[in-house]
């Protein structure tokens, strides 16, 4: 029991190290485009270097997972990581940033595959949901903190604090690139889990069906199957909006209402990520009571007016109603996941394996605004969010899962 409860402890870590690393992308894109004189069309490739790696890697890791077993492929995953965050702290360039995030990006599609039937065998089924809720409150907690830490690094790093580890990174960091110090962290931190995950002891983990990933006809089977790629493009769009959203909103906010990106930018996409992390709770209370495409109808309604009056409102609007977006798209993944598993009646473990190749979403949507605004303009560029939105919406239409989600008449039966 010991070793159970150690094990989940470890798994909720890691879902707080995935989300560190991999959402600090939108703090930091002002500071990329300023320390490398990049265009914003070219900044738009480097969460693409980051979120192609899931469309690249997600299907193969299923397969490394049966073959190697979990804990060597959660080692491998720390150590690409490790590799990229070291490589972009020691030689700082936009060309090593998106090898770098390339790495990482490997390395945090290799985790992601590996910890959901883990921490379904290391807590027991019974309790899977809920750690599986509180590994979300994990992630997001995660996403909130990082701005917050980019933002402190940058204050404080050749500043003239004299604490021992920031007279180190003053020592590691150059002062033109003071938010290069984050990456030293992230290095240490991807080490540290190596050297953690190396000295703790696995269960064995017996794979369900609906947990395999097969890469034979069932793999054929399912991409002959419209319903399929309906759903992938689903994932794909609300990936693609999270990203599209988060990784610009500091930059949007710079350009159009002169905010600081290391301080009031950084806080923005902090509340942005912990709003999303709140409206999911939200989230799970309404599925108790709505059918899930109703609240996704509500959702993704909510998510376009909040967008709209962000982009063409004044300043004041503009610094709550992004996080607004955060709030209204918290519910999107897991309903948009349940959905497209309930209407596949097999192959559920390569159907998720599809589906989260989408994620690579997050790879094109940031790339495809970057790109329009050098044409139009940010502002407009990000109208492109419409279409991602509108076909998430679209999924409340059309869908016609096999299974709907159970929902109660009163409140008398929730506690019955």
């Amino acid at each position: 029991m010991k070793s159970s409860t150690l094990i989940v402890l470890l798994i909720l870590l890691i879902f707080f190290v995935i989300s560190f690393l991999t959402n600090i992308l939108g703090p930091i894109i002002p500071d990329l485009i300023q320390s490398f004189d990049l265009s914003i069309g070219l900044a738009g490739f480097l969460p693409f270097a980051f979120f192609v790696a899931y469309g690249v890697m997600s299907v193969p890791s299923g397969v490394l997972v049966e073959k190697y077993r979990e804990k060597r492929v959660l080692l491998w995953a720390f150590l690409l990581a490790f590799a990229g965050a070291l490589l972009f702290a020691v030689m700082p360039g936009f060309s090593v940033a998106l090898l770098s995030l390339f790495l990482i990006g490997i390395g945090m599609a290799m985790l992601q595959v590996v910890i959901n039937p883990l921490l379904r065998v290391a807590g027991g089924e019974a309790h899977f949901a809920f750690n599986s809720v509180l590994a979300q409150l994990f992630f997001g907690g995660a996403s909130f903190l990082s701005p917050l830490l980019y933002s402190y690094l940058v204050q404080h790093v050749h500043s003239g604090d004299s604490s021992p580890l920031l007279n180190l990174l003053n020592r590691l960091v150059p002062a033109s690139l003071k938010w290069i110090s984050l990456y030293w962290v992230f290095a240490v931190i991807a080490l540290g889990m190596v050297l953690v995950i190396g000295l703790v002891r696995f269960p064995e983990v017996e794979l369900k069906e609906d947990e395999r990933i097969d890469t034979g006809s069932a793999f054929g089977d399912l991409l002959r199957n419209r319903t399929v790629w309906l759903f992938f493009f689903g994932i794909f769009a609300y990936v693609g909006t999270e990203q599209g959203i988060a990784n610009w909103i500091s930059k949007f906010l710079q350009i159009y209402h002169g905010v600081d990106p290391a301080t009031t930018g950084a806080s923005v996409i902090s509340y942005f990520w912990g709003l999303l992390t709140v409206g999911c709770l939200l989230g799970l209370g309404l599925l108790k009571f709505f059918d899930s495409r109703v609240v996704l109808r509500l959702f993704t309604a909510g998510a376009i007016v909040s967008l709209l009056a962000a982009l063409f409102g004044p300043r004041e609007v503009a610094l709550y109603a992004f996080p607004a977006t955060g709030f209204f798209a918290s519910v999107m993944w897991s309903i948009v996941v349940s959905l497209a598993l309930n209407s596949v009646p097999h192959h559920h473990g390569t159907f998720s394996g599809i589906l989260c190749t989408g994620i690579a979403g997050g790879a094109l949507v940031p790339l495809v605004i970057g790109g329009l605004a050098e044409l139009v303009g940010l502002r407009l560029a990000m109208l492109f969010l419409l279409l991602t939105l509108g076909y998430i919406f679209s999924i409340t239409v059309w869908a016609k899962p096999l299974v709907t989600n159970a929902t109660v008449k009163s409140l008398k039966e929730v506690f019955s």
